[in-house]
């Protein structure tokens, strides 16, 4: 299929089909809001992680929890567990990569915490053991997710469930998702 006005068209197209899509969950949305606002106000962390691309969004949701999304407000305390090489590579190293988030949230998640997950798949191992580690430790796990929620979404505390199967458009929904707790956070 050429890559032409047309095929540039129907993507946008379905992007914006999935997007759309959320407002179908818009109440679980605010009870993510409402838990994340809820966390930071009340002096807790918010830690999250990813693989690939949901990595670099765990990134951008932290450092906007840290330094701001819009409004100049106090900075909110966020660590995000894919963003440091060398605690990811040692730990790769001595407990393999299953283990990089686990690890991290054991060693910083307390109770009063949200864990966000971010996962395409919902099934990536190494979120799925970070998310049973947060839960051990009375830590709240959001999970942003898509094809389906995966075995991930049994772990969160609020599974927030891109309807699609298409990384790319999930990765797009997941991506309003995070503006949307930050606007919620400067909102309050």
């Amino acid at each position: 299929m050429p890559f032409d006005a047309r095929a540039i068209t129907e993507r946008i197209a379905r992007a914006s089909e999935v997007v759309a899509s959320l407002s179908r969950d818009a109440q679980l949305i605010e009870a993510a809001c409402q838990t994340v606002r809820s966390c930071l106000r009340n002096g807790g962390t918010l830690l999250t992680c990813g693989n690939g691309g949901s990595a670099a969004q765990a990134m951008h949701l932290s450092e906007e929890i840290v330094g701001r999304y819009k409004a100049s407000r106090r900075p909110f305390p966020a660590i995000c567990l894919n963003a440091d090489p060398t605690a990811l590579t040692c730990i790769a190293n001595d407990y393999g990569y299953e283990a990089v988030f686990s690890r991290q949230v054991d060693a910083f998640g307390q109770e009063g915490d949200v864990l966000v997950a971010l996962s395409t798949s919902g099934s990536s191992r190494n979120v799925l053991l970070a998310l049973e580690a947060a839960r051990a430790r009375s830590v709240t796990t959001l999970g942003l997710l898509g094809k389906g929620g995966g075995p991930a979404t049994a772990l969160c505390d609020i599974a927030l469930v891109v309807p699609c199967d298409q990384t790319e458009h999930i990765q797009e929904a997941h991506q309003v998702l995070i503006h949307l707790l930050l606007e919620a956070l400067e909102a309050a």
